[in-house]
C-alpha cells in the first residue's frame, strides 16, 4: 500500500505535488487545508484521511480535529498540532502532525511520529516537502520529498 502525506497545502496544490499523488492508494492530510476545493481535488486521486489545521475555519466545521484509523495493517493517529497529541496512544503505530511547516521523522517506544512539512506557499525560509510510506505486511518504510522551488 502506498500513502502521500501532507500537510500545510494552505490552498496551493503544485503541479510535483499531484504528480506525486497518481500511484497511491490513499492520500492523509494533517490540515491547514484552506478550502473545500483542495479536499474535492485530493479525493479525486485516492480515498483522503483529512483534520482541520488552525488556520480551517468555518468551511471545515465538519472536519474532525483528530483521526484515527487503520491503513496497510498499521493504526494511524493525526492531529494538526504536536501540542495537541495525547499522551496515551496505545494501539498506535503512526502519529501524523504538521502545523509546523518542517518535516520530521522520529520514533519513539516504537510508534512512528511523522510531520511532512508544508507543500503549499513557501513560509519562513523552510523547505517545501512531503512525505510517501509504503507500508508491506504491517511494516512501512517512509521516503521524504523535497520539492524544488525558486529562492
Amino acid at each position: 500500500m502506498k500513502l502521500a502525506i501532507l500537510s500545510d497545502t494552505h490552498g496551493l496544490l503544485r503541479p510535483q505535488v499531484l504528480d506525486c499523488l497518481r500511484d497511491v492508494d490513499a492520500i492523509v492530510h494533517g490540515g491547514d487545508i484552506n478550502s473545500q476545493k483542495i479536499v474535492d481535488t485530493l479525493k479525486s486521486y485516492a480515498p483522503l484521511y483529512v483534520v482541520r489545521g488552525n488556520n480551517d475555519k468555518d468551511w471545515a466545521e465538519a472536519i474532525p480535529k483528530e483521526l484515527r484509523f487503520s491503513l496497510g495493517g498499521l493504526h494511524f493517529y493525526m492531529v494538526h498540532n504536536k501540542k495537541d497529541i495525547p499522551a496515551e496512544l496505545a494501539g498506535v503505530d503512526v502519529v501524523i502532525y504538521g502545523h509546523s511547516h518542517k518535516y520530521a521523522q522520529e520514533q519513539r517506544d516504537g510508534v512512528l511520529y511523522l510531520n511532512p512539512g508544508s507543500c503549499g506557499p513557501r513560509r519562513f525560509h523552510q523547505e517545501i516537502s512531503l512525505a510517501r510510506m509504503e507500508i508491506t505486511d504491517g511494516h512501512w518504510q517512509v521516503e521524504k520529498v523535497v520539492i524544488p522551488h525558486e529562492a
